[in-house]
Parts: structure tokens; C-alpha cells; sequence
């Protein structure tokens, strides 16, 4: 009888321990197939990358460096994502606490005075008095669950995965940032060089109108030219205020960037930029390695991969150890003498059978939410694969814009310098005079446009390939040890 309750008790206990290889499953980073990543068949396709240059290399405009430095520095997005990373920091360690025994020191004192009634047990003259007692003890007590199924081992690895996600979340913020402050300060710029331009129309056209006075009173023209060339001075000058307005919220909005109060900005001009000279997407499968926020999704998924684990584990028994001993005497003058020594152990098996359900919905919200995680994983990746592709193409399409903006400029310029002549000896008319001097000056303003389009073109497509964090993590670490 006793053989066959041991062997009955063995085979329960071996087929559960075989059972527990079911309770996780090993991570296997997802396949991602990354073929037509980019739809571009004439670029050059190697290892390199403009990703895997510095920041400081690809905006080489003094200012621009230091704004951007003032931003890695005291952005406040920036600095939320680093208190993230201590928040994911602190979840970690406290998972990792969570597998160790738990230890505590308690001491307790009692005192106990019986009853008057209680003072008088027996009948006759021989009562007995019960006289109040005190007791005094101090104990270490401690309890230790058994991770056998890797329940707590999988909630750890996903807090790890979490660190990782908020540490690849920091980076994805840090490169549009570096990306937006680059943007905003060639906007300002281009908005200043349009500024610059209106002024110099205003003057021209005035040049034009006192002309166009001198004329009249030769009786060349009529007194319609006249106001017309002044109401062209005017519909110039009503421009100036709004491209004013424009340049003082774009100052405002990189003020915000820079984690400052709104104000002036120094900076170069637009004439000084330099677009980026290097293209170089490199392999589809760098992109993987360089996106931040890719490698954020992943990390999310993996998080999710363990928790799932996790919630399978709840459904196998948990195994608890308990320890409690120390002293226990009636006076403090025998507390610690060997014969107030006291001691218990205790060793708990907990099958879950009845849980109202809670176990079966908690695997199955973690499922829903690993493959939200991996769909959203992919849909990143896809993401990221537009942005690169939008960028190459705006980068593309304006280098060409500016090749055919130049001629426009250049037939524009003698346009306007031939009637401007014609005009001075009464051979041309006033309306072909304004014409020129108006498709001038929008195609100055759409030059201006065309030159912006193509720096923030290089700068999306740094951002788009993940560049910008690398070159940076002393000041992140700095910041984040404060």
C-alpha cells in the first residue's frame, strides 16, 4: 500500500514537472521580410548609410549645432523620456527583487490580565487566582515562492523588454527632435530670405512708380498708370507684416523646441545652407537596426511575448516556502537564552482550480495583446519604409525643380530689366512693366521654397533612416544620472 502511494505521489509530481515546459516558450525575434523595403531601383543599394553619420557631420552650420545642443538638453519631451527610462529602471529592479526570498525582523510584546470572574475558578475557599502574564518575543520571518513554472522569470524579462522600449522611445524622440529643430531653423531662414526679397521688390517698385510719375508728366502715360504702379507698391509692402508675423512664431515655436521661453533666435542665412551631399540609404535591413522606433516596437512585442508566458504560468501550482524563528519568553531576562528558541517551517503547494475565470481572461488578453504588438510592429516597419521613400523622392524632385527654377529666374530677371528700360523711353506700357516684376517675384519666392524643400528633404530623410542618436548619449546619460 505505502509503495503504491509513493509511486502514485512520483508520477503525479514527474508529470507535472514535464507539464511545466508548456507553462513558457522560448522568444524568437519576429521575421520581417525586407525585400522591395525600398521601391527605388536607381539607388545603390550597399552597407553604408547616412544613418550611421554624426549629427554634427550633416548640419554643419555653426548656429544650427548649437541649437541643437540647447535641445538635447533642455527639451522637455526629451527629458520625460529619460524619467520614463528611470521609471522602466525601478520596475526592473523591483522584478528582480521579486524572485529573491523576502526577509523581516518583527518583535512583540503582550500582556494579558484575566478577568475578576476568571480569578475565582473552583468552588468553596479554594479559588485559584490566575495571575496576568506578559510575553516578549523577537523573530526573523521569511517566505519564498519557487519560480518552477517561470511566472516570475517571464514578468521580469518583459520588464527588461520594457527598459529596453522606453530607452529605443528616448532615442525615436531625441532623432525628430534634432530632425524638427533642423527643419524649423531652415523654415526661419527661408522666411527671412522672402522677407529680404519683398523688401528689395517694395524698392524696386517704388524706383518704378516714380518713374511712372515722370512719364505722366511728359504725357506718356495716364494717370491709371500711376495708381496702378502704387497700388503694386502697396500690395508688395502688405506682404512685409505677414512674412514679420510668420518669422516671430517660427522663432516662438523653436524657442519651444529648445526648452526656452519664446524670443529671438540667432542664426545664419538661408544663402550659407548646404543641402546633404550624400544620399546613401544602405541595405533595407540597416533600417531595422537604425530606426529607433522599430526597434521600440519590437522591444513592445517581446514584453508582450513574456507576459504571455506569464499568464500561462498562473494555471500550474505555485510552490511557497516559509521560515519563522526566534526568541519567545515571559520575562525580558530569559529572552535570549537558548531555552526561548523557536522555530517553524512550512512548505505550500497551491493549485489554481476555481478562479472565476480570471486566469483563462488574463491569457487571453495578453494573447490580443502580443499580436497587437506584432501588427503593430509591422506596421512600423512599413512606416518607416514611407518615410525613406518620401524623402528620397522630395529630395529628388526638388534638385530638379531647382536646375528648371533657375532658368525660369534667369529669363524672369531680363524680362524685367528690358521693359524697365522700355519703360524709361515710353516704349512699353505699365501693365507689361508689372506683369515681369510680379512672375519675378514669384518665382524668387518659389526658388526660396524649392531650396527649403530640398534641406528638409536631407533632414527627413536622416530622421526617416534613424540617424541622430548615437553621437548623443553622453548627453542623454549625463542628463539621466542627475
Amino acid at each position: 500500500m505505502y509503495k503504491s502511494l509513493s509511486r502514485l505521489v512520483f508520477s503525479i509530481i514527474l508529470a507535472t514537472i514535464l507539464s511545466s515546459c508548456l507553462a513558457t516558450k522560448s522568444y524568437k525575434k519576429p521575421d520581417v521580410n525586407t525585400q522591395n523595403l525600398y521601391p527605388f531601383e536607381q539607388l545603390s543599394m550597399d552597407s553604408s548609410s547616412l544613418a550611421e553619420m554624426p549629427w554634427q557631420q550633416v548640419f554643419k552650420d555653426p548656429q544650427l549645432q548649437k541649437l541643437i545642443q540647447e535641445a538635447l538638453k533642455n527639451n522637455f519631451n526629451l527629458k520625460q523620456a529619460i524619467e520614463q527610462i528611470r521609471i522602466a529602471e525601478a520596475n526592473f529592479y523591483q522584478g528582480q527583487m521579486n524572485m529573491l526570498p523576502s526577509l523581516s525582523l518583527g518583535s512583540t510584546v503582550s500582556h494579558n490580565e484575566p478577568s475578576d470572574n476568571n480569578n475565582s475558578l473552583g468552588t468553596g475557599t479554594g479559588n485559584t487566582v490566575i495571575p496576568a502574564t506578559e510575553q516578549y518575543g523577537i523573530s526573523l520571518s521569511t517566505s519564498w515562492e519557487l519560480d518552477v513554472w517561470g511566472k516570475l522569470n517571464s514578468a521580469k524579462k518583459a520588464r527588461f523588454a520594457t527598459l529596453l522600449q522606453s530607452e529605443a522611445t528616448r532615442r525615436a524622440i531625441q532623432t525628430s527632435l534634432i530632425a524638427n529643430v533642423a527643419n524649423s531653423y531652415y523654415r526661419l531662414i527661408a522666411l527671412d530670405k522672402q522677407l529680404a526679397i519683398t523688401r528689395k521688390t517694395v524698392k524696386n517698385r517704388k524706383e518704378v512708380t516714380e518713374t511712372i510719375k515722370n512719364l505722366k508728366e511728359s504725357s506718356l502715360v495716364t494717370g491709371v498708370s500711376v495708381q496702378q504702379s502704387i497700388a503694386s507698391q502697396y500690395a508688395a509692402e502688405i506682404t512685409i507684416p505677414e512674412l514679420k508675423q510668420q518669422i516671430t512664431e517660427q522663432e516662438h515655436a523653436l524657442s519651444i523646441l529648445l526648452g526656452r521661453s519664446p524670443g529671438k533666435i540667432k542664426r545664419e542665412s538661408l544663402d550659407k545652407q548646404h543641402p546633404i551631399d550624400s544620399l546613401a540609404a544602405g541595405l533595407p535591413a540597416e533600417l531595422l537596426r537604425n530606426r529607433p522606433d522599430i526597434l521600440a516596437a519590437e522591444y513592445k512585442f517581446r514584453s508582450a511575448f513574456e507576459l504571455t508566458n506569464n499568464a500561462r504560468a498562473y494555471f500550474y501550482p505555485s510552490f511557497t516556502l516559509t521560515a519563522r524563528g526566534g526568541y519567545q519568553s515571559l520575562t525580558t531576562e530569559d529572552l535570549f537564552k537558548p531555552g526561548s528558541i523557536f522555530y517553524n517551517l512550512a512548505a505550500g503547494l497551491t493549485q489554481p482550480l476555481f478562479n472565476k475565470g480570471v486566469n483563462k481572461a488574463r491569457l487571453k488578453k495578453s494573447k490580443a495583446q502580443q499580436k497587437q504588438a506584432k501588427y503593430n510592429l509591422r506596421n512600423t516597419i512599413i512606416k518607416a519604409s514611407q518615410e525613406v521613400s518620401n524623402a528620397l523622392s522630395q529630395y529628388k524632385n526638388a534638385d530638379q525643380k531647382l536646375a528648371m527654377r533657375q532658368q525660369q529666374l534667369s529669363a524672369l530677371k531680363k524680362a524685367v530689366k528690358y521693359s524697365n528700360e522700355l519703360l524709361t523711353y515710353g516704349d512699353a506700357n505699365y501693365t507689361e512693366v508689372l506683369t515681369a516684376q510680379q512672375q519675378l517675384l514669384s518665382a524668387q519666392i518659389n526658388n526660396i521654397n524649392d531650396r527649403l524643400q530640398k534641406l528638409t528633404a536631407g533632414v527627413n530623410l536622416y530622421r526617416a533612416l534613424g540617424g541622430g542618436w548615437e553621437m548623443s548619449e553622453t548627453i542623454t546619460n549625463t542628463d539621466r544620472n542627475k
